[in-house]
C-alpha cells in the first residue's frame, strides 16, 4: 500500500515517525512519503517537504506568509497525485491539512486524521469539514472523545503518544554539579528568538545555577551564538528528554513539551508569548481555560501559566524560586503528574493507529 503523511511542526514530525516504523511492521511492502522531518525519514519515509519550509506560529505570521502556504498547498497536492496513495494521514496542523483532505477525499483518496485539530480550543466550525473530508479520526487526549461525540462524530481514542515515546527512550542524563535549570524555548524561530533575551537575563540572576537550553537543528545556528558566551549556559540540541530528565526545574513554552515535562515528571513554568495581533484575535475565539497540555488534561491549574504580558523575568523568576524552594509544592506538581499520566493509556497509540489503518484499507472498518 501506498500512504502519503503530512505534519507540519517537529512534535507532528515524532509522533510521524513512530508511526511510519508501525506501518512498515503491519505491511511490509508499504510505500511512504511525507511532509515532515529529519525522524520520519529516519523512520524510513521518504521526504519530500521539510516541515521547516511551512511552521508559522500564530494569524498575523501567517498572513505575512500567505504565498509560501499556497505555493506549499499547490506543491503537495501534485506530489499527492504523482504518487497515488492509497491513504493520506494528517498530523494536526489543520489550516493547511483540512484543505489536503478536502483534496484527498475528493480525489477518490482514503483520509485519516491523527492528532486531532484543537477546535475543541477554536474553530469549532471545523467539524464541518472533518465530517465530510475525514473517514477516521484518532484522538489522543480523553477528553476529546466527549467532546466530538457532542458534535455527532464519534472517534477513535488511541492512548497519548508521547507515552510511547518516553517509554521507548534510553534514560541518559546530562552531568551537573550544581542546580539546574531546564529552558526549552519551542522550535520555532520566533518563539526561540523571542526567548534569548530572558535566558540571558536568568544567566544573570542565577549565576550558580546551571541554565539548559534545548536547541533544535531546524532553527539557524545563529540565534544561539549569543548565549554561546554565557559560562553557565549549556546548549544541547535534539536531547529535549535527556534535558527534562536532568533539570530540578524547567521553563517550557506552551506546547507539547509541556505534556513531556509532566511525563518526565519536572516541575514547570508554562510560558507563551506571541505577537500583539495573534494574541488579541486568539483571545476573541479561543474557548479554553488553559494553554497547556498537562492543565487541560488534569481540568485544573497543575502548573503556572505566564501568558503574554504575565511573561516577564520578575513572574518568572518568583515562580522559579517557589518550585525550588517549596517541597510541598514540588510534591503536588508531581501528584498531579501521576494523575494526568494514568488518564493517557498505555503508551502503544502508534501500533493501534496503524493497524486501524490497516483495517480501513482491507475495508474492515
Amino acid at each position: 500500500m501506498r500512504y502519503f503523511i503530512i505534519a507540519g511542526e517537529r512534535s507532528g514530525d515524532l509522533h510521524g515517525a513512530s508511526l511510519v516504523r508501525q506501518i512498515k511492521v503491519q505491511d511490509t511492502e508499504a510505500q511512504v512519503q511525507a511532509y515532515g522531518g529529519d525522524l520520519m525519514l529516519l523512520a524510513g519515509a521518504e521526504l519530500v517537504s521539510h516541515y521547516r519550509d511551512m511552521s508559522f506560529m500564530g494569524f498575523w505570521e501567517v498572513i505575512k506568509n500567505l504565498n509560501k502556504v499556497r505555493n506549499k498547498l499547490q506543491n503537495c497536492k501534485r506530489h499527492i497525485t504523482a504518487f497515488r496513495p492509497d491513504v493520506v494521514i494528517l498530523i494536526d496542523f489543520p489550516g493547511f491539512n483540512l484543505r489536503m483532505a478536502r483534496f484527498a477525499k475528493l480525489s477518490g483518496i482514503k483520509v485519516v486524521y491523527y492528532i486531532s485539530p484543537k477546535i475543541w480550543a477554536w474553530k469549532k466550525s471545523r467539524i464541518k469539514q472533518i465530517k465530510a473530508y475525514v473517514d477516521k479520526m484518532f484522538a489522543i487526549f480523553p477528553f476529546e472523545v466527549d467532546f466530538y461525540d457532542s458534535l455527532g462524530y464519534p472517534v477513535h481514542y488511541v492512548g497519548n503518544p508521547l507515552v510511547e515515546s518516553i517509554a521507548s527512550w534510553s534514560g541518559e542524563k546530562i552531568p551537573s554539579k550544581k542546580p539546574t535549570i531546564g529552558f526549552l524555548p519551542g522550535s520555532r524561530e520566533q518563539e526561540v528568538r523571542a526567548s534569548i533575551p530572558i535566558i540571558r537575563a536568568l544567566a544573570q540572576f542565577y549565576k550558580d545555577y546551571h541554565l539548559i537550553i534545548a536547541g533544535v537543528d531546524n532553527v539557524d545556528p545563529e540565534f544561539y551564538e549569543e548565549l554561546k558566551g554565557l559560562q553557565n549556559v549549556s546548549i544541547f540540541f535534539d536531547r529535549t528528554y535527556s534535558i527534562l530528565h536532568s533539570v530540578d526545574v524547567a521553563v517550557v513554552t506552551s506546547g507539547t513539551a509541556t505534556l513531556e515535562a509532566a511525563l518526565l515528571k519536572v516541575p514547570q513554568v508554562v510560558c507563551y508569548k506571541t505577537s500583539f495581533a495573534t494574541y488579541w484575535i486568539a483571545r476573541l475565539f479561543l474557548k479554553i481555560r488553559f494553554i497547556s497540555l498537562v492543565n487541560l488534561i488534569a481540568g485544573q491549574e497543575v502548573v503556572k501559566e505566564l501568558i503574554q504580558g504575565e511573561y516577564n523575568l520578575q513572574n518568572l523568576k518568583n515562580e522559579i524560586d517557589i518550585l525550588f524552594r517549596d517541597n510541598e509544592r514540588r510534591q503536588e506538581i508531581k501528584e498531579s503528574y501521576d494523575r494526568v499520566e494514568n488518564l493517557l493509556g498505555s503508551g502503544s497509540s502508534s501500533m493501534e493507529v496503524a493497524l486501524e489503518i490497516k483495517r480501513l484499507l482491507s475495508g474492515s472498518s
